[in-house]
């Protein structure tokens, strides 16, 4: 790096070549006042207040947009300089009406701090009164024209971190006016996050409380895997506001609408507050000694009466790493079980099963940073900007800036693809097909990296036989991919020198789900990006402790930190830590086994803990038979859910806000979540109630806190051993980290793989396990939307997000809704082999002719009634993505 020296208020310091005088002021710590200037955006120098002096230069001039010279000399402090600033602020309080009192703003207000800072008291220049366009605003958001000081804060972030542009500047006969694309926006808050002033606020607050009056707690977001930074924002027990953490990663301030407004479910009048037991059909309060003690006893005697594994436990990806261990040592310890699961066998199951396979860990390769670092981008089964929003950002500003290119492989004109260089729109279910003809591609021409195919990895010539067939005429034949755009996208691709490949369920959910994830790592490992800046192959996690929950034992054949249940020694190591005898040494069953087992009779229990399975799981008919066949449910969560419904015991529990934990992100970062109030009623945490049943059923689980059961999991979990709540208070930490001084592991497999060399699989192109026939002749997928999250239970208690996403629909095609005689708005069944609902059609220009979607949340029209429940050999996983149905007017 370029440095340079210069003076500043006659202190000689030394700067990078390229930063503006503001920068290096600020480096130094010298304070230039701002208000339109933000670290995240490009310079504006709208407002005028950062002038300064230079030497050799007649008028003053502003620091944000300035570069630094070398031998320059600037003075930030004069009198000139301090009535030049008066005067800018004058100029911005004369249309700026004096309502502090009621603005929300207030106590908090960058242009507040100035005019104190700056000793004005009167208004004594004469400009003429601005005149106002109506105010904008959305369920969340509110612009107040009035109190815009025209900044372009939030055009700028909109455009820029965001890359919506849903806001600009239009000169109109009165002047100067913030203007709105009501259709971009998406309420995602950063203009409200980035405003110095009161011009942009939550439409949600106003004269709910005052920024004096709140306590601010940093945790982690609850919603999806990126794991972004909040501070919630207290005032009398309760959570007034939710903003972003501006100097954090991953997130830097951003939050998507359902981090920064989906938080009413946290006090919902509907929240579980007592233990419920069910009596002739009919839940009743009980006491948590009544309760636990009921639970205790039935699992026992089912366990002594029909065996251990005749009891299944779900744990959950939306609890703490603390409290999935603590259902993993129970289950072990306790049941004798090693029937544990959760809802990552519905989502990444496959991920973790191909992954590890290839290169020995399943889990995402490289940091949510190294987007921006990349070449070449990959994006393919990811509607990246609906379900992680924020992640999202990193991609789109890297397209914008054209620093990378972006390939997008997707069925569905998601809005990814216009920021694409390249969309190839493949047919549903054929991925292991169009990777292999990009390989094909690659090694036809040479343009493989030999060298890391020959010094770090094995299986090459199987690979390179089974792909030599996969011409790009037969893949075309097969995908729809034109044969020219497969050779371009091959070549784009493997011409970077970091490569990144980003995928999420478009790719695992599928009956050769685990192909698929193998077939990716092939392709990364093919082009050396492995083990690189910039490169890897990133499953993008869905929920919020997904990674966490694989990371912590909940799953059925292993415990924590992938330490294998047959493994005679890691048994030995676990029965010693936990003081027992006897664990099981047979892998447990999959939560898509379970079901079944308990629709034959074979599993008697379930324990549930913040799963829905109920709205969850494909096929739901066969679901709800087999969940009704059980002789005992328990469901332990914060909502009476759909699940829970069906309980014979319920058991409240608490949610992030309420807790102290850790989440694991998609990026295997370990975060801290804080207790931020307390629960409702007598709520407890997850942990605390599966440490009660435990210690009733003979096997005594007592720990002080969640930071007591961490050091456990630090001594117990490798890839733990370093992590502790000290260490992470500030930031977190990538696993593996194996001791106290190991700074962490951003980038996995660097020198080597964890299995030594990386393994490529020769794989074959096996359609999906249903077709479309006469009878059936559309294809279903299903996904997310971005104003609803899983299956509701927690989107759904915010009204604002239900007015986004309020119900069903099945996104259609506008020449397959001519066909069958359908248009917008138009109430329509649709049916599979499994089962019918009715919803209601969107035509959309998303859609492709052949296939439509539909999302996944909402119980009243369930798509897991139409889903093929057909399972991945390996991973288990379901064909969520695939489907036959046919479409008809409802009555």
């Amino acid at each position: 790096m370029n440095m340079i020296r210069l003076t500043i208020d006659n202190k000689e310091i030394t700067t990078p070549k390229g930063f503006t005088i503001l920068e290096a002021a600020k480096n130094t710590g010298i304070i230039i006042p701002t208000l339109c200037y933000h670290e995240r955006l490009n310079p504006i120098g709208s407002c005028r207040l950062c002038v300064v002096e230079v030497d050799g230069q007649s008028e003053p001039v502003t620091a944000c947009t300035t570069p630094v010279e070398d031998g320059m000399s600037v003075a930030t402090q004069s009198d000139r300089l301090f009535h030049m600033r008066q005067d800018a602020l004058k100029l911005i309080l004369a249309n700026h009406p004096l309502d502090c009192p009621v603005c929300d703003k207030a106590g908090a207000c960058m242009l507040q701090d100035l005019t104190v800072e700056y000793g004005i008291k009167s208004i004594d220049c004469q400009v003429p009164k601005r005149k106002f366009t109506s105010a904008y605003h959305t369920s969340f958001i509110k612009h107040w024209p009035e109190r815009c000081i025209l900044c372009q804060r939030c055009v700028n972030a909109c455009k820029e971190i965001q890359n919506i542009g849903a806001l600009d500047i239009e000169n109109t006969e009165d002047g100067p006016q913030l203007s709105f694309n009501r259709d971009k926006c998406v309420s995602c808050g950063e203009c409200v996050q980035v405003c110095p002033v009161g011009g942009m606020l939550e439409n949600k607050s106003s004269f709910r409380w005052r920024s004096w009056e709140t306590t601010r707690i940093r945790t982690t977001c609850p919603y999806c895997g990126v794991g972004c930074q909040q501070l919630l924002h207290v005032k009398n027990g309760k959570i007034v506001q939710v903003t972003g953490v501006d100097d954090a990663e991953p997130n830097k301030g951003s939050l998507c609408v359902k981090g920064r407004y989906g938080f009413d479910f946290i006090h919902s009048p509907e929240r579980l507050t007592t233990p419920l037991i069910k009596v002739n059909g009919k839940f009743r309060p009980a006491s948590w000694d009544e309760a636990l003690s009921l639970v205790a006893d039935r699992l026992g005697e089912i366990k002594t009466t029909h065996g251990p594994d005749s009891i299944g436990v779900l744990s959950s990806a939306r609890i703490t790493n603390e409290e999935n261990y603590i259902a993993n040592k129970f289950t072990r310890a306790v049941l004798k079980t090693n029937n544990i699961d959760h809802c990552a066998r519905l989502c990444h199951a496959s991920t973790v099963a191909g992954l590890a396979a290839s290169f020995g860990s399943g889990a995402m390769t490289n940091p949510i940073g190294d987007f921006e670092k990349a070449d070449v981008i990959l994006i393919t089964g990811s509607n990246t900007t609906e379900t992680h929003p924020v992640l999202s950002t990193f991609i789109k500003r890297t397209a914008m800036k054209k620093t990378a290119k972006l390939i997008v492989v997707d069925p569905r004109r998601i809005s990814m693809t216009g920021f694409a260089d390249m969309w190839l729109r493949q047919n549903l279910g054929t991925d292991v097909a169009w990777i292999n003809g990009m390989m094909h591609v690659i090694i036809e021409e040479g343009l493989y990296d030999k060298a890391f195919v020959e010094n770090r990895t094995v299986g090459f010539d199987e690979l390179k036989q089974v792909v030599e067939k996969y011409t790009p005429e037969f893949v075309e034949a097969i995908t729809g991919i034109p044969t020219q755009d497969l050779i371009d996208a091959a070549r784009l691709y493997a011409g970077a020198k970091a490569g990144s490949i980003l995928y999420c369920m478009g790719i695992t959910q599928h009956s050769t789900g685990t192909d698929n994830v193998k077939s990716l790592a092939n392709l990364a490992m093919l082009c050396g990006n492995l083990g690189i800046e910039g490169g890897g192959v990133n499953p993008l996690r869905g929920q919020n402790n997904v990674q966490g929950a694989c990371d912590m034992g909940a799953l059925p054949n292993v415990y924590s930190g992938y330490q294998s249940v047959t493994d005679a020694a890691a048994r030995s190591r676990m029965e010693k830590a936990w003081g027992v005898s006897g664990l099981p040494d047979k892998i447990g069953l999959k939560a898509t086994e379970m079901i079944p087992k308990a629709h034959s009779g074979e599993l008697k229990a379930l324990y549930i803990i913040g799963e829905n399975p109920l709205v969850s799981d494909p096929d739901l008919n066969h679901a709800e038979k087999s969940i009704a066949n059980l002789d005992f449910l328990v469901v332990q969560d914060i909502f009476m859910t759909e699940t829970a419904k069906q309980a014979d015991v319920v058991l409240p529990s608490r949610c992030f806000a309420e807790k102290d934990g850790t989440f694991t992100n998609t990026e295997r970062k370990v975060l801290r979540v804080r207790k931020a109030v307390d629960p409702p009623g007598e709520a407890w945490d997850d942990w605390k109630i599966t440490c009660e049943i435990a210690t009733r059923m003979g096997h005594a689980m007592s720990y002080e806190n969640s930071r007591a059961i961490m050091e456990e999991i630090s001594r117990v979990t490798p890839s733990y051993a370093g992590i502790s709540y000290s260490r992470i208070e500030n930031d977190g930490i990538h696993w593996p980290c194996p001791d106290a001084t190991h700074p962490g592991t951003p980038i996995l497999h660097k020198d080597k793989f964890p299995i030594g060399k990386g393994v490529f699989f020769g794989i074959e192109y096996i359609p999906p396990a249903e077709q479309t026939t006469e009878d059936y002749p559309l294809y279903l997928t299903t996904g997310r939307v971005l104003y609803q999250y899983h299956t509701g239970t927690m989107t759904m208690k915010t009204e604002g997000l239900n007015e986004r996403a309020p119900e069903c629909f099945v996104e259609i095609s506008s020449n397959d809704a001519g066909k069958i005689g359908l248009s917008e708005g138009n109430k329509v069944d649709i049916a599979s082999r499994r089962g019918i609902i009715t919803t209601v059609i969107k035509v959309s220009e998303m859609a492709v002719d052949g296939t439509v979607f539909i999302p996944f949340h909402f119980a009243q029209a369930a798509a897991n009634r139409l889903t093929n429940a057909a399972l991945d050999p390996i991973a288990k996983i379901p064909e969520y993505k695939v489907c036959a149905v046919r479409l008809s007017k409802a009555a």
